[in-house]
């Protein structure tokens, strides 16, 4: 659903509503019920929804956190600073149901008719802004996206943007590069914007950047700043994540040894290929992609650099 509530907002309404029934009765206080409902919204996420969710949710409890505690010193009576808290908690939690609307103003402009645009995977930002480019703005173009196994985002993506009427191909995630070279832009989405102004995003956004770099091809973020995280990889290792092949790749036995991969002929038929017990098979969520190979990000702050990332964070966080 492109207008569904997205994780980080829906664990802010969450947090708002501990504020609202909170007994206590020092900033302190809440703060620690605030960190420990913040806690189990996190190991609720990590346990039902996979480690993808664990960047965004975390970076929009923390910022959620600190917007509304900054008022402690303008308010020393703890009453008058509840009713504050609640006001600023509100006000962020508005602010963030609109971020999609912002981004999708601010990134459509970057559209024009006659364009290939190529995408990756699913996002609920990238779908806002190439449907509001289509139908607001009036642009003709043709999408380009990249199927995103395990999980098929891709085919969920061309299915919405099909709908609206954009004309749409799904092309195999290791051919991008073959069809770059057609592409006049690449936009995708981020589970994370970091420090240093790179991105964690679906596996394959990597890939996707160096390629885009590679043939001179601009390379668009679009993501919310709840989603802007305190966080400084320096590569792949850092994020972690490693986990068996599952979703639409296969399934893994225990240890992530044996299994089968899931794939189709060259006719297109389904087939199912028999792994040895010795083949060690993994499937990486998510990847880093550097600041050097992103061109802009759009935001709900604006379109930034991503050298302005990091004070963009120094400022959310003050």
């Amino acid at each position: 659903m492109l207008d569904g509530v997205a994780l980080p907002v829906g664990a802010m309404k969450v947090l708002l509503n501990v504020i609202k029934r909170s007994h206590a009765k020092t900033m302190m206080g809440l703060q620690d019920e605030l960190e420990l409902a913040s806690r189990v919204i996190l190991n609720f996420a990590n346990r039902e929804l996979g480690t993808r969710s664990q960047i965004p949710l975390r970076s929009g409890c923390e910022l959620f956190r600190r917007y509304i505690t900054r008022c402690s010193l303008d308010f020393p009576d703890f009453t008058e600073c509840m009713k504050e808290i609640l006001n600023r908690g509100e006000a962020f939690a508005s602010m963030s149901l609109t971020a999609r609307n912002k981004i999708a103003e601010h990134g459509s402009q970057f559209v024009r008719d006659g364009q290939t645009i190529m995408t990756h995977g699913y996002s609920r930002v990238v779908a806002k802004l190439l449907v509001r480019a289509a139908a607001v703005e009036r642009r003709n173009f043709n999408i380009v996206v990249l199927e995103g196994r395990p999980d098929g985002g891709g085919a969920k993506a061309a299915s919405l943007f099909s709908e609206a009427g954009i004309p749409t191909t799904v092309v195999l995630d290791s051919a991008a590069a073959h069809v770059m070279e057609r592409c006049d832009l690449c936009i995708v989405g981020a589970e994370g914007v970091l420090e240093n102004g790179g991105i964690v995003n679906k596996v394959g956004t990597y890939a996707l950047g160096i390629t885009a770099k590679a043939l001179g091809k601009p390379f668009y973020v679009a993501a919310e700043s709840y989603k802007f995280a305190r966080l400084y990889p320096l590569n792949q290792k850092d994020l972690g994540g490693t986990k068996g092949l599952g979703g639409g790749g296969g399934k893994s036995k225990a240890g992530g040894l044996g299994g089968f991969y899931d794939t189709t002929t060259e006719k297109g038929e389904p087939r199912r290929i028999e792994l040895g017990e010795g083949v060690k098979v993994e499937d990486h969520p998510v990847d880093f992609t550097p600041a050097e190979y992103i061109s802009l990000l759009f935001t709900d702050l604006g379109i930034l650099t991503p050298n302005a990332v990091s004070d963009e964070l120094i400022r959310l966080y003050q």
